[in-house]
């Protein structure tokens, strides 16, 4: 019963990773047309793409912050949904360009909410298993990037009035979208569930009421983990428990050279991503003449080649370790900005050779995405406490929030000199590429063992 709970729960979770990459998916490829038709000028499509990061870098930590203190998900989560839902209508109406621009930054902030869900992931996966877990997660966010381009198809038809609001090809992705986040929080009513409610994990006794446990967890960790692991806030805990944040440090926290590291690659990877992305819309229409079915049969087939990866990755978690993982995927995102940076700033011999070319270079850069993602994201969790992980996780996402905001501004002004844009990115793959080989011996979990000395002392190297 409780594993069906479970199960149900992160159901519920990949739903909403899923209508995060379909809203991408059906807003990318055609807001830069509806910019257009808004009058807006060129770099609002940076704008725009960079607004919906901006929310989110924001609200994350204080969304984090909030589970941790509470020791629940499910209200958050609610909660953080209103704000797509209103997003998504205010882009339905879309009356200029600054209200579309304000659509983003409203359906950014539910974004922030994932900080709270990988917090609450964490507490709920043992180490060994928590790659294949986010790998899973993250793949529904990449089946929606392969479903949305579908639904594209469809919404691209629409030519009707609903009241005082026009529906077309631009406008109807905003009202699909907010009906889907409609039903989306009554999924979540009936299906997620978290220990606010009952303990999620079977335990016994005092054992499941003063900490998250994971399944089948080995007797020996859970004892330590009972201590350095408070999730539910019990009438009769500790000050320690009541107060995950008690003697926390954020400089001793998020200082460590490992940490250091890992924050690093994900800023790096976020921005080289969000601006190649900001750069293919504007490229295909160029050399390509590219419609949105075009650019969104294009995203169709980038989702299977990402969703294929994700699992690859969740196969290869077990064999090898985190940090193994992450050095291969740095390694193609490196091969991928040389290809682009010689084969695509200059692009010769003909249409089938340029797209061929084009092709080549999406593949190789999608290729190594679920290398980094899935292996940065997990390796974060081991090296950061658990106690206070939807913080932490804020902290990360915040950071990737950043990348996200400054990447589509850096290519929206470059997008007609690409020998600046991608050597740049080069440069900073090569630095992060040099820091994870000087740092791959810290790149690891914690050893845990009992000491005497309380929770901090029994970590080793």
């Amino acid at each position: 019963m409780e594993k069906h709970k479970r199960n149900l729960t992160f159901f519920a979770i990949g739903l909403i990773f899923l209508l995060n990459g379909i809203e991408y998916a059906v807003i990318l490829p055609t807001i830069w047309r509806y910019l257009q038709i808004l009058e807006a000028p060129p770099y609002f499509l940076g704008l725009g793409l960079s607004a919906f990061s901006l929310s989110g870098l924001l609200t994350g930590p204080l969304f984090g912050l909030w589970s941790d203190r509470s020791g629940s998900t499910k209200h958050i989560v609610l909660f953080s949904n209103l704000f797509e839902i209103a997003g998504n209508f205010m882009y339905f109406v879309g009356y200029s360009k600054w209200l579309l621009l304000c659509s983003r930054l409203v359906a950014g902030i539910g974004a922030g909410a994932g900080s709270a869900i990988f917090g609450f992931l964490t507490h709920s996966t043992r180490p060994e298993e928590r790659a294949g877990v986010f790998a899973t997660i993250m793949a529904f966010r990449q089946a929606g990037l392969l479903i949305g381009p579908a639904f594209n198809m469809f919404l691209r038809l629409c030519d009707f009035t609903l009241g005082p609001f026009v529906v077309n090809k631009y406008t109807s992705p905003g009202i699909f979208m907010c009906a889907l986040w409609i039903l989306l929080q009554f999924v979540v009513l009936a299906f997620y569930r978290d220990d606010e409610e009952e303990p999620l994990m079977g335990g016994a006794g005092d054992e499941a009421v003063h900490r998250y446990r994971a399944v089948d967890s080995d007797p020996a960790e859970s004892s330590f983990s009972s201590e350095t692991q408070p999730f539910r806030r019990p009438p009769s805990s500790s000050s320690s428990a009541l107060n995950p944040f008690r003697n926390f440090s954020a400089s001793a926290e998020f200082l460590r050279e490992e940490v250091v590291v890992l924050l690093t690659a994900q800023f790096i990877t976020l921005f080289n991503q969000t601006a190649l992305e900001t750069m293919v819309t504007p490229l295909t229409q160029h050399y390509f003449s590219f419609t949105e079915l075009g650019n969104s049969l294009m995203y169709s087939l980038c989702g299977v080649e990402v969703i294929l990866g994700f699992f690859f990755v969740r196969w290869l978690s077990t064999k090898a370790a985190d940090r193994a993982v992450l050095a291969a995927g740095l390694g193609i995102c490196c091969v991928a900005c040389v290809w682009c940076l010689i084969f695509l700033t200059d692009a010769r011999g003909g249409y089938k050779w340029e797209l061929t070319a084009f092709v080549v270079g999406v593949f190789l850069q999608l290729l190594g995405l679920p290398f980094v993602a899935v292996s940065q994201v997990s390796l974060f969790s081991k090296v950061t406490a658990e106690r206070t992980q939807g913080f932490s996780q804020g902290v990360r996402r915040s950071v990737g929030g950043l990348a996200t905001i400054l990447g589509p501004l850096w290519a929206g002004g470059l997008t007609n000199n690409l020998y600046i844009m991608l050597g740049m990115m080069l440069a900073l793959l090569a630095m992060i590429s040099v820091m994870t080989a000087l740092s791959y011996g810290r790149l690891t979990e914690p050893r845990r063992v009992r000491g005497a000395g309380g929770p901090d002392a029994g970590l080793r190297r």
